[in-house]
């Protein structure tokens, strides 16, 4: 079954063939016919960037340690490799294949593919064709895979709808092994008496009920005259008028990656990655990811550590990052930091954070973190320029506040400093991005007098603004990329003409146009596929890489794709929505009451009036609940420490 025999021999001819070839430390190749129920799981990206996903590693080592259940990795292919394929050799064209025995992906049962992002999206296109399985769900047959969206996409799988047979809301690690069960019952009475019934759409219906698990067939869309969204509704009995997420609740009982995969070739992240709270209650208006993953779940002293020492001893990576969506809000990281820095003090093994929130910075956190590795730089994320945009956000980073952490920083040793910003949020002036160009010139001056040294750098970096879905702003109209690009121009001239400062400022950013279309793609509904479909046909791949993304691709696909359809990329993005509309997602849940989302919006737009209208919003961990709906809605609560246990010296583990 495997095709690497066809594959080999043209491997020299492709670059970087390596990605290729599979095998890497940990990997899994279990025996096709000992089990019952088979996954193809795929990051729709280069091998370098879809490797170190946690999501994809997680759910890989969570599926192979069932026996009955086998599980393979597969990536989207270069384009020339992609060219090698569809040249194929006498047997025809080399499918679309796994890493680890390089099956076909279309004799797998189920091809579930994590997005990150949205810009994934011609990439799946490009994986379906490759693989023989038809591109649109209604034509498949029930030796098709069941093909499965999830990661943070998946909350709007809309623009996807014509493409995937169903999407997963939420945690994945409890997810995948129920959708196993339901794969492997219907098989097995597809082979017994009365297996005609067992049809494709009977193995969709049984995970449609779940209420875990959309399935965009089992519901129908209509519109108004004005191009909006009139209903959504289920048009099968028994399929729910709404598709809840599913959260994981016990963090500690689920401890993966314990045996991360080890790349083969070179890849973004060289670590062993562990995540110490899943989830969010900072409230920042702009962020999807805190919201869509609350509530906050941290993992214990205990289970960090023996994570760790496990990650380290079966991979023998020297770097261990401690993921979260804010790091250092676990109520005990500084526990955390110093236990692990204690344990592998003398030895190469270095420990790392994300970017730090200003207020959640302490110089002996930092101190504990870098004591066996080197002071490369910090990250600081103050996101918006001005004072009242970050109120407007509903992060209120005080200037006072960050000079003097990053004061601090430069006083414990450290040398660079990078900022995060974003260009394009709500109400956002030209005044409000210029004033990014002060900050930066004030935390150079202030590093420079706290060291008495020169050498201090400060990299300014900016992404464009996107609305993104169960958000305060899922009704904010978006920046369109003339008018960023111009704003990002000011600020630049502005920072390069500064002789005492500016050479000491790096200065990055991204066009605006990859953030349009990454705009049209997260807001948009069913018609946006024909888009897709349109800019795949024409070439359309990787357009995540600013190398391969063409926007006159996408635009002359928009109005070709949505030609008579009364809507277009402006009308998706630049358009402000009212609270009445039906949104694409609507009838997707993620918890989150859709009166309090509508509620912050509008208090986004009285703190843009007025700085002081409003009061923050704080962390809801140490405040009194501000019904954003998830812990009742959902059954769930905040789980946070202290867990009173301790983290044990290295010889004890």
């Amino acid at each position: 079954m495997s095709v690497f025999p066809r594959l080999e021999p043209r491997l020299p001819s492709v670059s970087k063939p390596i990605q290729y070839v599979g095998g890497e430390l940990n990997s899994t190749v279990k025996d096709w016919e000992s089990v019952d129920v088979r996954w193809a799981l795929m990051y729709p990206d280069a091998y370098e960037v879809g490797l170190p996903n946690q999501g994809v590693q997680i759910l890989y080592e969570v599926l192979n340690e069932r026996e009955w259940i086998l599980a393979e990795r597969s990536y989207a292919v270069w384009p020339d490799m992609e060219a090698v394929m569809r040249a194929g050799d006498e047997h025809g064209p080399i499918p679309q294949f796994t890493v680890d025995a390089h099956r076909p992906v279309r004799d797998f049962d189920v091809f579930g593919i994590s997005f990150s992002t949205e810009l994934g999206y011609t990439n799946l296109l490009n994986a379906l064709d490759l693989a023989g399985i038809p591109l649109h769900a209604v034509d498949r047959g029930d030796d098709d895979p069941i093909v499965l969206a999830g990661g943070h996409a998946a909350f709007n799988p809309e623009p996807i709808s014509d493409f995937v047979d169903a999407a997963v809301l939420g945690d994945g690690e409890e997810v995948v092994l129920a959708i196993s069960e339901v794969v492997r019952e219907w098989k097995a009475e597809k082979q017994g008496p009365g297996g005609s019934a067992m049809t494709r759409d009977e193995l969709l219906r049984r995970l449609a009920v779940s209420e875990n698990i959309y399935v965009p067939k089992f519901y129908d869309v209509a519109y108004a005259e004005d191009g909006t969204i009139e209903a959504v509704v289920p048009n099968k009995p028994g399929i729910p008028f709404r598709v809840r997420k599913h959260t994981l609740m016990d963090l500690d009982a689920w401890p993966y990656p314990a045996k991360p995969l080890v790349p083969l070739a070179e890849t973004v992240h060289e670590r062993f990655s562990v995540e110490i709270f899943r989830g969010c209650t900072r409230g920042c208006r702009f962020c999807q990811a805190g919201m869509i993953t609350r509530p906050v779940r941290e993992r214990s002293l205990q289970t960090i550590g023996d994570m760790v020492e496990n990650g380290i001893r079966t991979s023998g990576f020297e770097e261990v990052g401690l993921l979260s969506l804010s790091s250092a809000d676990h109520t005990e990281i500084g526990e955390v930091a110093k236990g692990l820095a204690d344990r592998y003090d003398g030895t190469n093994v270095s420990l790392s954070l994300p970017s730090t929130r200003v207020d959640a910075f302490n110089v002996t956190l930092a101190n504990e973190l870098s004591r066996n590795g080197r002071r490369s730089g910090l990250t600081f994320a103050p996101e918006g320029g001005s004072v009242r945009m970050r109120k407007v956000i509903n992060k209120a980073v005080d200037e006072d506040d960050l000079i003097r952490t990053v004061a601090t920083a430069y006083e414990n040793g450290w040398r660079q400093v990078k900022l995060y910003f974003m260009c394009g949020l709500p109400t956002e002036t030209d005044e409000d991005v210029l004033e990014i160009a002060d900050l930066a010139t004030k935390v150079i001056a202030k590093g420079r007098e706290v060291t008495g040294q020169n050498d201090i750098r400060c990299t300014v970096s900016i992404g464009g603004f996107v609305p993104k879905p169960h958000t305060p702003f899922q009704w904010a109209a978006q920046l369109d990329h003339v008018t960023t690009d111009e704003r990002l121009k000011k600020l630049r001239d502005l920072v390069r003409a500064d002789k005492r400062y500016g050479r000491a400022i790096g200065f990055r950013y991204h066009d605006g146009k990859p953030g349009t279309i990454e705009g049209l793609l997260s807001r948009g509904d069913r018609r946006v596929g024909a888009v897709i479909e349109e800019v795949w046909r024409d070439g359309g791949r990787f357009d995540g890489w600013s190398e391969h993304f063409s926007y006159d691709r996408w635009a002359g696909a928009a109005e070709r794709a949505l030609a008579g359809t009364g809507v277009d990329v402006d009308w998706y993005t630049l358009r402000e929505r009212d609270y009445d509309e039906v949104l694409p997602w609507d009838h997707l849940d993620s918890g989150l009451d859709k009166d309090w989302l509508w509620s912050d919006w509008e208090d986004a737009l009285a703190v843009a009036a007025d700085p002081d209208a409003v009061p923050e919003v704080e962390d809801c961990r140490w405040t009194p609940c501000y019904d954003c709906g998830v812990c009742p809605d959902l059954g769930t609560e905040i789980q946070i420490g202290p867990t009173g246990k301790q983290l044990l010296p290295l010889s004890v583990v």
